[in-house]
């Protein structure tokens, strides 16, 4: 499989969108469907040039995933569901930590998938919030990387 991975480009948003929204309802079991209906709608509004999006491409299915950072956070990473399990994932954290030095993320307590991901990579949890940051009873795990991980990368 042959991947690219560039920087954000707003010809691709459509793209980006329909990724959001299929990886979301794939890996996200534990929404109601109107709250994704309402996280859509606020996804739908950001300008992806704020921050750091890099885009994993196919040459044949165009956007299959992608990441977003601000500042050391690691703030977003969808998979298109059909390429989920292929290393995709990987290959985009490895370059959140190694060149974009992401050092903190925050998950979904119910995406126990995600929890692992990160746990994998090096991800402690520091601290829980009840509530997501829009105020809905989906709690947040606060993770960062463990020190000797960080440690690992200087």
């Amino acid at each position: 499989m042959n991947i690219i991975i560039e920087r954000y480009d707003d010809r691709y948003r459509d793209q980006v969108l329909k990724v959001w929204e299929a990886s979301v309802r794939d890996t996200h079991d534990f929404l109601h469907a109107e709250d994704i209906d309402f996280y859509k709608a606020i996804v739908e509004t950001i300008d992806f040039n704020q921050f750091d999006v890099r885009l994993a491409l196919s040459e044949h299915d165009g956007v299959i995933g992608f990441i977003g950072v601000a500042e050391n956070r690691l703030e977003m990473l969808f998979l298109r569901p059909d390429y989920r399990g292929k290393g995709i994932g990987k290959v985009l954290t490895r370059l959140a930590i190694d060149k974009l030095n992401v050092t903190e993320v925050d998950v979904n307590e119910g995406n126990t998938n995600a929890v692992g991901f990160y746990k994998y990579f090096g991800f402690e949890q520091y601290d829980r919030s009840s509530l997501d940051s829009s105020g809905k009873p989906y709690p947040i795990l606060m993770m960062r990387l463990s020190d000797s991980e960080i440690k690992g990368k200087s």
